[in-house]
């Protein structure tokens, strides 16, 4: 078959959370299909993880076109100015359509479509998130999957019950229920929807009951990712990912002020090292006043951090779709512990392949247990590796996904 991947970032290269998912997604449905990519730029994510724009774009692009018969890069309107973002956010107040969809309407992406489809017919177009919508106009006759990297609008409006701030609590609720509304209205367009999880599943069900949607969760390299138990340090925790994403930094935050000062009343010589990119200034601050805290920007391999460390410590309490920091840890066989929010979407069990904890005094409670206990730790990370073995790798997932694809073209 020939498929159109929509996407609203470059897939590469696969180093942290969406773009190991959309990476290796595309690099999977390569090996069944002819691969066609149009590319929005985020230039955050590239200068993050690459060493400069041009030369990330550029490396991006002889990487992709391994795996696509046609690579295009598009720019984002509201990334050419300073403000660009802010003045879209500001404008979306007054527009029917929220912010989340604005972000990605663009004339040269309809005239990129436009120029592809005069050289290819497809039989399918893939929309690797709900901002991508505006587009599926330009495809009235052609099967189309909309990939949900999470249920926006649920998202969006579990971050208003979390924010303090009462500006930006009533922005996000208008942004959610915009969301919500336009989720309800487009949805029904799309052939199959996919989701991270079943329990992002019952949520976009519960949006649309006539929805076709198939689970194809988010996945780990288990090649890649595998455990190295010769490298651990006692009494030392990790935990990685972008910390300019809210509930990252929410959770370090959290992790910082309530969790840490507890943990080091009762144990001494406990150390942390918190991997991500774009830490804030207050990140920074507070980390920079505790010798026991060590923050590192992105760095190239996360492994030989995660693979130091004793327990993995993750403290999300927001946001939506499935972690893949868990499903990274799983597969290096960590002992985990985990806010159930962290681990939704997970296949997993407490006691069993992760240690759960919600308040500060149950992380504290778990993360001591699992020092003092070798057994425990080396057992839950010899079932967290088996998890993600048997029912998150990207072989699977990607033949599964490729078979949905095949069952919707042949439906219409």
């Amino acid at each position: 078959m020939k498929i159109l991947w929509l996407s609203h970032l470059v897939p590469y290269p696969p180093k942290g959370g969406v773009l190991q998912r959309s990476y290796n997604l595309v690099h999977e449905i390569s090996k069944h299909h002819d691969l066609t990519l149009l590319a929005f730029i985020q230039p955050a994510l590239i200068k993050s993880r690459l060493s400069s724009m041009d030369a990330g774009l550029e490396e991006a692009y002889q990487h992709l076109s391994k795996y696509c018969e046609s690579v295009v890069f598009i720019d984002i309107p509201c990334e050419h100015t300073k403000f660009g973002k802010y003045q879209l956010a500001l404008k979306s107040l007054f527009t029917a359509d929220p912010y989340t969809i604005n972000w990605l309407k663009s004339d040269a992406m309809r005239t990129a479509i436009s120029d592809i489809k005069n050289k290819s017919d497809f039989d399918l177009v893939h929309f690797d998130t709900i901002s991508l919508a505006p587009y599926i106009d330009e495809f009235p006759k052609v099967a189309k999957a909309l990939d949900h990297h999470n249920i926006e609008s649920h998202m969006m409006l579990r971050r208003v019950a979390n924010e303090r701030n009462l500006l930006k609590k009533f922005y996000y609720y208008l942004e959610g229920k915009k969301l919500y509304r336009y989720e309800k209205k487009v949805c029904s367009q799309f052939d199959l929807h996919l989701t991270c999880s079943l329990l992002d599943a019952e949520r976009l069900n519960g949006i649309d009951a006539t929805l076709n949607i198939e689970e194809i969760p988010n996945g780990v390299d288990v090649d890649y990712f595998v455990p190295q138990p010769e490298n651990e340090i006692a009494k030392h925790l990790i935990f990685a990912g972008s910390l300019n994403w809210y509930p990252n930094k929410d959770a370090m935050l959290f992790f910082i002020n309530e969790i840490w000062p507890l943990l080091k009343k009762e144990m001494s010589g406990i150390t942390m090292n918190i991997v991500g990119t774009s830490p804030s200034a207050e990140l920074l601050k507070l980390t920079s006043d505790d010798p026991g805290l060590k923050l590192h920007g992105f760095v190239d391999d996360v492994r030989e951090y995660i693979s130091s460390a004793s327990i993995y410590v993750c403290p999300i309490r927001d946001g939506g779709g499935t972690k893949l920091k868990i499903l990274d840890s799983f597969a290096m066989g960590m002992a985990t512990v985990a806010h159930p929010i962290a681990c939704e979407g997970i296949d997993v069990e407490d006691g069993v392949n992760v240690l759960l904890a919600s308040t500060p005094d149950e992380f504290v409670e778990k993360i001591l247990l699992l020092i003092k206990n070798k057994e425990l730790r080396n057992s839950l990370g010899k079932n967290a590796r088996q998890t993600a073995i048997k029912k998150y790798a990207y072989t699977a997932i990607g033949e599964n996904l490729s078979n949905q694809y095949l069952r919707i073209v042949e439906a219409i």
